[in-house]
């Protein structure tokens, strides 16, 4: 009986403890969530909402853009051209925390077919995507985010 009831205060315990941890996990994958919404409706006219002014990107191709305003500039001009019509499907997200005002996070994505500059077909093909995401104003925004390429 001891331990029946031992049983059912550390699960207690446990289930009291992983309530408090998803609101702010929630919180977080909000914000990556909202960038992935943004990328798929091809339109990040609200990307205020979800990113540092001093966030910055770095592409699969390896270019590395600084600033929210130059970061937009790439998206939309990549997103207006070869991603016009693309989707990026969200498969798998995981969150830990750094500190408590900032989350890593890593997305496994797969995009739908697109043809970059050079003219080579990518179908099928999955990405794995590093957000660092810090908590500024009591709100969970994207500072910094690289993207790879993994494979179909």
């Amino acid at each position: 009986m001891r331990i029946l009831l031992a049983a059912v205060i550390t699960l207690l315990f446990l289930v009291g403890a992983q309530a408090q941890i998803p609101s702010k996990e929630k919180q977080v994958r909000q914000a990556v969530q909202l960038f992935y919404d943004a990328f798929n409706a091809h339109g990040f006219g609200h990307a205020a909402e979800y990113t540092t002014d001093d966030w910055n990107h770095i592409n699969p191709f390896g270019g590395w853009a600084r600033g929210r305003k130059v970061v937009l500039k790439e998206l939309r001009e990549v997103h207006a051209t070869f991603l016009k019509g693309v989707t990026d499907t969200v498969e798998d997200m995981n969150v830990r925390f750094a500190t408590p005002n900032v989350a890593v996070v890593t997305v496994i994505s797969r995009m739908s077919t697109y043809y970059p500059p050079d003219g080579v077909k990518h179908e099928n093909e999955r990405h794995i995507r590093t957000f660092v995401v810090v908590k500024q104003n009591g709100r969970w925004l994207i500072m910094q985010d690289q993207n790879t390429t993994i494979g179909p």
